[in-house]
């Protein structure tokens, strides 16, 4: 794959060519791997990824933006490495993803992802956990199963991964338990570092690892991710506020309907401001109408947690590409993984 041109990144046009042949790689490994499931598991996976109706029948929906399995690839490309080699470590990140997704609506009671009613509310919490699970095992298996040198040592690294990201949904749960004042920004930074930064970091350090890195590099490739991951979160949690119900597939302001301590939020709530403290009344409420909604977006921006959120995207960025550079100094070789960096902190969905 040619290095997408600064024309072209900086539009959004590279990385939405380099997602589309990530799912053409990695889609059908993926795929088949998700259809050795037993029936009703196999199900529910194939109705999440956008595969199936909920009858069983044929779909054609987006199974996905393929973010983390094209950074596996990407990485690996960025340090000298045939990206098919990697295609199973691809298609091992993309399954934990939708692991957690499975889960996630389930504890976040989200009845829409990728304009469909999701999975558990389609055939219930249960098959729907169970499914996850599955989904979580079957990654790890084929990592396991892969021929490949690291294969081993990928199966650890993604498996500590996945205890990481789960202490992070875990500390984001806890704090809808919490008063509006009672969460630091530093706790929220924490819990967005593992909850999505660590999974971008895997993915990145799996590439390298499939490439024949060094521990340095690896490392390098995993803090690069994180980074950029903190950033994705940054972005996620201003279209969780101000994102299109039309682009987005969830309800405008999903995000402070379920009085999510966000970034953005949390930002907020500590600016000491007198929107801040709006803010914390309306989300001291039990529950917020479309108006309430409209205030507490209102509250947030005017606390300065909207700008706050996108000049500390800016930031770690910055910060990735710095690690970036220490795995591949020169970085015209990582001109797909700059791509996708661009690609998710300049999004608007």
């Amino acid at each position: 794959m040619t290095i997408a041109s600064a024309d072209a990144v900086a539009d959004g046009q590279g990385a939405a060519m380099l997602l589309e042949r990530t799912r053409t790689a990695v889609d059908p490994q993926l795929r088949s791997t998700v259809e050795t499931l037993p029936g009703s598991m196999r199900r529910v996976a194939m109705y999440h990824f956008g595969w199936e109706h909920a009858d069983g029948s044929p779909a054609a929906e987006q199974a996905g933006k393929a973010i983390r399995p094209a950074l596996v690839l990407a990485a690996a490309r960025a340090l000298g490495a045939e990206e098919a080699g990697a295609v199973k470590a691809a298609a091992a990140v993309e399954l934990a993803h939708n692991f957690t997704l499975l889960h996630d609506d389930i504890v976040d009671e989200d009845v829409t992802r990728r304009h469909r009613p999701t999975a558990w509310t389609v055939f219930g919490i249960p098959d729907a956990l169970i499914a996850g699970d599955a989904m979580c095992a079957l990654a790890l298996r084929m990592l396991a199963e892969d021929p490949h040198p690291v294969s081993a040592a990928a199966s650890a690294r993604l498996a500590a991964c996945i205890i990481e990201l789960c202490a992070g949904q875990q500390a984001d749960c806890a704090f809808e338990g919490r008063g509006p004042r009672e969460v630091s920004l530093d706790e929220c930074v924490a819990m967005a570092t593992a909850k999505t930064g660590a999974l971008l970091g895997c993915s990145c350090a799996l590439g390298a690892l499939y490439a024949g890195a060094g521990e340095e590099e690896v490392a390098a490739m995993d803090a690069f991710g994180r980074e950029a991951g903190l950033a994705f979160q940054l972005i996620d949690d201003l279209i969780g506020i101000w994102g299109d119900p039309d682009r987005t597939g969830k309800p405008a302001g999903a995000d402070l309907v379920a009085h999510k301590k966000s970034l953005p939020v949390v930002a907020a709530l500590a600016s000491g401001t007198p929107a801040g403290e709006e803010l914390a009344e309306l989300y001291a409420l039990p529950a917020l109408d479309a108006a309430a909604v409209r205030a507490a977006a209102d509250a947030v921006e005017r606390a300065g947690g909207r700008d706050w959120a996108q000049a500390q995207a800016a930031e770690r960025m910055g910060r990735a590409v710095e690690h970036l550079a220490q795995a591949v100094p020169d970085l015209a070789a990582a001109g797909d993984l700059l791509a996708l960096a661009e690609f998710v902190t300049r999004r608007s969905r």
